[in-house]
């Protein structure tokens, strides 16, 4: 059984790592801020949370269990508020750095709302 164990952790490990490579990869080659903050943060906290899933099984302890599990938690609560936070900075930053957006709710908002 433990066997079966370390081969599953390290499935998840080399899972999480190939996640994590293609969010460097989408950050590097991706055009503007906001398919790079979605490569970033879709591909990225898959990654470090298979990495994270993997660390359990291949240790076998249920405290670092414990401390995996939280920390995919507080990686899966964080990654989308942080991206929100990012695209919303990057929106309302007088001097934008995305050419490639058409169309602008929040401006559009902000004209119609009282």
């Amino acid at each position: 059984m433990e066997d079966l164990a370390i081969y599953l952790g390290c499935l998840l490990l080399v899972a999480g790592a190939g996640f994590s490579l293609l969010a460097a990869v989408g950050v590097v080659r991706l055009p503007d801020l906001l398919t790079r903050m979605h490569a970033a943060s879709k591909a990225g906290a898959v990654g470090g949370g298979l990495i994270l899933l993997a660390v359990p099984l291949v240790a076998l302890d249920a405290s670092v269990a414990l401390r995996a599990i939280l920390g995919v938690l507080f990686l899966l609560l964080t990654t989308p508020v942080s991206a929100h936070l990012l695209a919303r900075a990057s929106l309302t930053a007088p001097d934008r750095g995305t050419p490639m957006i058409k169309i602008n709710e929040l401006e559009r908002e902000k004209r119609i709302s009282p």
